[in-house]
């Protein structure tokens, strides 16, 4: 409940004098107020309904699922998009490796060269050897997976057999 004053209107006001035309828009009487007044409610019980409550839970169960759809969606949108910088970072390094993979098999090559290998030599001042000096070394009993080990004395080259 508002408090209201009463202000005389231009229809009303040529019926006052001339003193209440020129107060007007200003306070005039006494003014109406209403003071509310203060209720209790600290006895009343409020009564609890299924169907509201029923509704509730259904609206909050609605939101929870829609929270859990939206969050694995996330999750997997995000595993995608981090999956996807694995696979470039996987194929970056794939290249390196392929590219180090050719480098060194370039170099293999170059220097498994039989004649790279004898000009090398020759400018070290090393020669071929003569007929005598390469000795084969073989295993005992033939068999070319077994470790052979040659020892070098005073009688000469012997032929030592390292079976495990």
């Amino acid at each position: 409940m508002a408090a209201g004053v009463m202000y005389p209107t231009m229809q009303e006001s040529h019926s006052w004098g001339n003193e209440l035309r020129e107060t007007r828009g200003m306070f005039m009487g006494t003014p109406e107020i209403y003071f509310p007044e203060r209720v209790d409610n600290s006895r009343l019980v409020r009564i609890v309904d299924p169907k509201r409550r029923r509704e509730m839970f259904a609206f909050g169960g609605m939101l929870s699922l829609l929270f859990l759809v939206v969050m694995v969606y996330l999750l997997q949108h995000l595993s995608a998009i981090q999956y996807g910088y694995r696979i470039e970072q996987a194929k970056a390094e794939h290249a390196t490796i392929v590219e180090s993979n050719r480098a060194l098999k370039l170099e293999e090559s170059s220097l498994t060269d039989l004649e790279r290998i004898e000009v090398e030599a020759r400018k070290l001042g090393m020669m071929p050897p003569v007929a005598g000096q390469l000795q084969p070394i073989e295993s005992g009993n033939g068999d070319s997976a077994v470790p052979v080990m040659a020892r070098a004395g005073s009688s000469g080259i012997s032929v030592v057999s390292v079976q495990q």
